[in-house]
């Protein structure tokens, strides 16, 4: 551990530091958005829905281009042009009164987010040793989670939920992370800049082409869009949920402290979970994830009482970590060196998961009511577990892959 420690990069640290604060800025004011829109402006949970769905809207169709061309023109160029961007759009938003603006807001929300995560992933990916990549990934992945401990409490605080002070503290922090990063880039200059190799031959199509006949990719992909479709309700549905039901008092307290929960939770068991679902193929936790997140659904939908909720937490973030800590890494080892950040930038449309969730279950709150709990919850909760007959697909793709990979490696060994 000490020696992969050592081996992490100077870059990489700013980049795991700098989530801490970005996610605990971010997570001080966008959790609360579908409140804040319900409470202050008057929306509806439709019109609610599309304001929160448009943000993973732009990103499914950005977070490929971004990647791609991070491929073309640079790691650095990308992350400049997308942190600087995001400090614009947090001013923006604590500027917004209107419905419509916070649409455009959240829109250039995850214009930016597209931007930023998969290429700061490929960064991550190029300057690690592999023997480290997987420490990499799990400590960007804890430090997304340690600033949404911190983040929802603070933004309680300054009652995001009704002010839009919160989005002006994280316009500030982003523009301290980008200043940094731009000192970092200055001390390593080899690091981030354009490549010279399949990235820069390949057409935004034949980049597209090669990720689509990866078989393997694709079965994941598709797998993690409902995934993602059931972890996406715990933000959008669930909030909302919370703050329509007469018999809770307070949704958006209970909600914050929900979110703050699930970010503990985390903490504590992703380090154990994770050298545990080391021992198996990297696609049996994506299955086991879907499975614990389905399950927590339902039982948010059929008890309705606090300890039931703070259980149904636990049992969510067990799939969480689940889920996502390994999708990192399965997708560097799935992907092709020379196009590492185009891989990353595909799997990004794992996030029409995140499209749905809100527009679903604000369908399905306004055509059935809050009151409806018990059949909302069963839908999307069913909705979700759809990924797992594409992940068993993938799993079977990829252990069928793997006597291949061996016997390659044996012959190269061997001239």
């Amino acid at each position: 551990m000490n020696s992969q420690l050592k081996n992490i990069h100077p870059l990489s640290w700013t980049i795991i530091v700098g989530t801490i604060f970005g996610r605990m800025a971010s997570s001080m004011s966008i959790p609360f958005l579908s409140i804040y829109l319900i409470k202050s402006l008057g929306a509806s949970p439709s019109e609610t829905g599309v304001v929160v769905a448009v943000s993973s809207l732009i990103g499914v169709f950005a977070s490929f281009y971004g990647g791609y061309i991070s491929d073309v023109i640079g790691r650095k160029r990308v992350l400049y042009i997308s942190i600087f961007g995001w400090v614009l759009v947090f001013i923006g938003f604590g500027m917004a009164n209107q419905v419509w603006l916070f649409f455009i807001m959240n829109a250039l929300n995850g214009l930016c987010r597209a931007l930023f995560e998969p290429t700061s992933r490929a960064l991550l990916a190029d300057i690690t040793p592999q023997e480290s990549k997987m420490l990499v990934f799990n400590l960007r992945y804890a430090a997304i989670n340690l600033g949404v401990v911190i983040g929802p409490i603070l933004g309680l605080q300054v009652g995001a939920s009704e002010s839009g002070l919160a989005f002006y503290f994280a316009g500030i922090v982003y523009l301290v992370y980008g200043l940094v990063l731009v000192f970092q880039f200055i001390l390593h200059k080899e690091v981030g800049n354009a490549g010279h190799g399949a990235g820069e031959r390949l057409t935004l199509k034949g980049a597209m082409q090669v990720t689509g006949r990866d078989r393997t990719f694709l079965y994941v992909l598709i797998g993690m869009i409902f995934c993602v479709l059931g972890y996406g309700h715990f933000s959008s549905t669930l909030a909302q949920y919370l703050e329509m039901t007469p018999g809770i008092q307070d949704g958006a307290k209970l909600f914050g402290y929900m979110l703050s929960l699930n970010a503990i939770v985390v903490l504590a068991v992703q380090f154990p979970v994770v050298k545990f679902a080391g021992r198996f193929s990297p696609i049996v936790p994506l299955l086991a994830g879907n499975l614990f997140v389905s399950g927590s659904l339902l039982l948010f939908g059929s008890v309705h009482a606090v300890w039931a909720f703070l259980v149904g937490v636990v049992i969510f973030t067990i799939g969480e970590v689940l889920m996502f800590t390994m999708t990192d890494v399965l997708v560097d080892r799935i992907a092709k060196p020379e196009l590492r950040g185009t891989y990353f930038g595909v799997f990004g449309f794992i996030n029409l998961g995140n499209v749905l969730a809100p527009l679903l279950g604000g369908f399905l709150l306004d055509a059935l009511g809050a009151g409806s709990a018990l059949l909302i919850f069963a839908i999307i909760a069913l909705t979700t577990a759809f990924g797992v007959p594409f992940l068993l697909i993938a799993n079977r793709h990829l252990s069928a892959a793997q006597p291949a990979e061996l016997a390659n490696g044996a012959e190269a060994k061997l001239s």
